[in-house]
């Protein structure tokens, strides 16, 4: 896989601080521990010391590279709560309430990441992905760039068998269920920011539809185009097709035949889906019909980097969720 070998490598190079707050979970502590000793990170956990150790020692597992927090006895606890309610305090959240939210993991690692103490934060082998998305975005908040957080899939075809090989990246397949075009735009240019800091290549997007450059008319077309549009207004030097369906852009022959004038040329390595249902089903399909390794779904739009993981995911994956948060944290978001 070079383009998640490339991201390991870019990790390593310059190591961010990642909190994971999910020690309670030996996948997660596999995770951190192949991270810390590996150099893919400086990997904070945060919970309960003592379980924490218990459970690594069960295991077989090295902690000692990794740093240990308790929000019981930290000394920071204070202060992260003096800051939550006055980031809550006007949805009604009283200065008890903030210290008692701040004993949660999750809480806590969100406002280590928001107040700069750590650069990003993995969750959700535990916590729902709602969970982790809600406290993501009331603690680190959206980018001002963008007006709402979505998701992507970094997906990875890069066996023998398949004939399309590469990185690409999915968008959005586990968060917007039915965007506006100007909310469709937001995730569109997201995505491209997400392909250019993990691909590291420049990003060419496919507005996905049933149609092709207006060969069908329906209002669900009609918001792909509006999207697009809205793009190329924004950004007019980055490469985007729309309405486009997915053979014309994915294969240079059926592109020259179908898109006129494309600048993506059949040759997209972003995929913007037009709502959750076609992203959803699009991803799952490429993973467990085209033998894709999916990575997420990770999430985009957020002031820095905060990531969820499925709940039946694999200390590989969380290793993997690891290294690509720190790449985006090197981004800058």
């Amino acid at each position: 896989m070079k383009a998640l070998h490339r991201i390991i490598e870019q990790a390593r190079a310059v190591p961010k601080n990642i909190v994971l707050c999910e020690g309670g979970d030996v996948r997660v502590l596999q995770a951190a521990a192949r991270a810390a000793a590996e150099g893919l990170a400086h990997i904070t956990l945060v919970g309960k010391p003592a379980a924490i150790l218990a459970l690594a020692h069960e295991h077989g597992l090295d902690l000692d590279a990794v740093r240990l927090v308790d929000p019981a006895t930290s000394e920071e606890s204070e202060h992260y709560a003096q800051q939550l309610f006055v980031l809550r305090q006007a949805k009604g959240m009283t200065v008890e309430q903030a210290r008692i939210a701040v004993q949660d993991p999750l809480c806590y690692a969100n406002l280590m990441v928001r107040l700069g103490d750590a650069d990003g934060c993995v969750a959700g082998a535990v916590h729902t992905t709602a969970d982790v998305v809600r406290s993501a975005i009331q603690i680190i908040g959206v980018d001002p760039a963008f007006k709402l957080v979505s998701s992507f899939f970094l997906m990875m075809l890069c066996e023998p068998f398949h004939s399309l090989k590469g990185g690409f990246i999915f968008s959005d397949c586990a968060l917007v269920v039915d965007p506006k075009a100007e909310e469709l735009a937001d995730i569109a240019m997201a995505a491209a920011d997400s392909a250019q800091a993990l691909l590291m290549e420049e990003p060419r997007v496919a507005m996905l539809s049933f149609s092709t450059s207006g060969s069908a008319h329906h209002a669900a077309v009609d918001k792909v185009h509006a999207a697009t549009d809205r793009v190329k207004a924004q950004r007019p030097l980055l490469a985007i097709d729309g309405d486009v369906q997915l053979d014309a852009a994915i294969v240079a022959e059926i592109s020259q035949r179908k898109v006129k004038d494309s600048v993506v040329n059949g040759r997209a390595n972003v995929l913007v889906f037009p709502n959750l249902d076609a992203g959803n089903i699009g991803y799952k399909l490429a993973e467990r019909m085209g033998g894709a390794v999916a990575i997420g779904p990770l999430l985009q739009g957020l002031n820095k980097p905060a990531n969820d993981l499925s709940r039946g995911c694999s200390a590989i994956d969380v290793y993997n969720v690891i290294a690509v948060t720190a790449v985006q944290a090197q981004g800058g978001r």
